[in-house]
This record gives structure tokens, C-alpha cells and sequence, in this order.
């Protein structure tokens, strides 16, 4: 069973930027990050498959936040930058991802994280 553990989340100013860690145990293939808004679907972030060679992002996102991975500490990262008001939300750590073509489906993750909480003030 592979466990997940987020954290970096936080208060930051639009402009700024913030790092996200997602630790994991249990061994892990490609890796993702998803958000959710208060009253919005969860929406995908960012994919990173076992290698580090591929990864894929939500459209709002591209240009703006990169995901990589140390498979040395089981863990992967989100870098986030231009913070905008609109990317508050919880972000969530997901892996057991079913066929990396279906990255963006949240249906095709099988482990998630708890979450933690980005706010971004305007």
C-alpha cells in the first residue's frame, strides 16, 4: 500500500512562489498532482512518470509550475510559480496512475494524499 505525505502548502502573495513535496512510501511509477477549489472538481496539475523523462500539465499551469521527482528520496516536487489569486486550493499527491495517457483523469489514480492547503492573496 503506498502511503503519501504533502507538504510546503501555504500563505503567499500573487507573484510568489511556492515548493510542494510529496513523499512516498511503498515504490511508486509515475507520480501527479491534482487541486481542488472550494466548490470546484478536482482538476489536474501536473505528471511526472518514473523516469522524470515525461511529464504533462493542465493548461493553466504550463510555463508556470514544474514538476520534478528524486527517486533516491521517494519523493516528488511541485514548483510553483506567478502565483495567481486563482491557483488557491488544496493540492493533492497522487501515484498508482493506471497508463499515463489517462494522467489527467483523476479516476485513473489509485493513491492520494491528505492534501495541503496553497492560499494565494491578491
Amino acid at each position: 500500500q503506498v502511503q503519501l505525505v504533502e507538504s510546503g502548502g501555504g500563505l503567499v502573495q500573487a507573484g510568489g512562489s511556492l515548493r510542494l513535496s510529496c513523499a512516498a512510501s511503498g515504490r511508486t511509477f509515475a507520480m501527479g498532482w491534482f487541486r481542488q477549489a472550494p466548490g470546484k472538481e478536482r482538476e489536474f496539475v501536473a505528471s511526472i512518470s518514473r523516469s522524470g523523462s515525461i511529464t504533462s500539465y493542465g493548461d493553466s499551469m504550463k510555463g508556470r509550475f514544474t514538476i520534478s521527482r528524486e527517486n533516491a528520496k521517494n519523493t516528488v516536487y511541485l514548483q510553483m510559480n506567478s502565483l495567481k489569486p486563482e491557483d488557491t486550493a488544496v493540492y493533492y499527491c497522487a501515484a498508482g496512475l493506471q497508463s499515463l495517457e489517462a494522467a489527467g483523469k483523476k479516476t485513473a489514480w489509485d493513491h492520494w494524499g491528505q492534501g495541503t492547503q496553497v492560499t494565494v492573496s491578491s
